[in-house]
């Protein structure tokens, strides 16, 4: 399986509005949140999802996944439920990583299985907060900031 990694263009709105409304329910699933789901087109928005670069991982052709953020931070991540485990998320944070001037940091939902994937790539837990859940505020969410940063230069 090849994964190729590529700018966000306008013609993937749609496959990457499926990926995240699959994948946000298995994020909000592990944090017993379920109930504040919203879709990719309620909340893209406010959350700025465009405010940085957006990346897509390809396999096949066919979109795989997306990342968003800039150079010391990564601010969305999802990958489609089927390719879970295949490398793909992965490649979308490894090409993040490829492009960062320092450290870069993330929030991850408490309960949320991403985490143990972020630190499997040597993110580390900076800090733990409680407050209101980025895209639903009406709801209370506790999140991780995770931090990763570079080798030191020998």
């Amino acid at each position: 399986m090849s994964i190729g990694i590529r700018p966000y263009e306008a013609r993937d709105w749609d496959d990457i509005a499926r990926i995240h409304d699959a994948a946000r329910l298995d994020e909000l699933g592990g944090a017993g949140l379920l109930d504040a789901y919203l879709d990719l087109a309620a909340t893209f928005e406010n959350e700025g999802l465009f405010d940085e670069e957006v990346w897509v991982a390809e396999v096949d052709g066919r979109v795989a996944g997306f990342i968003a953020g800039s150079a010391d931070e990564i601010t969305w991540a999802y990958v489609d439920p089927a390719l879970y485990r295949r490398g793909v998320g992965r490649a979308l944070v490894a090409h993040m990583l490829s492009r960062a001037r320092g450290p870069v940091s993330l929030e991850v939902l408490d309960g949320n299985a991403a985490r143990s994937f972020y630190e499997a790539l040597g993110f580390v837990l900076e800090s733990t907060k409680t407050g209101k859940l980025a895209g639903n505020e009406s709801f209370a969410a506790t999140g991780h900031t995770m931090v990763w940063r570079p080798a030191a230069a020998s």
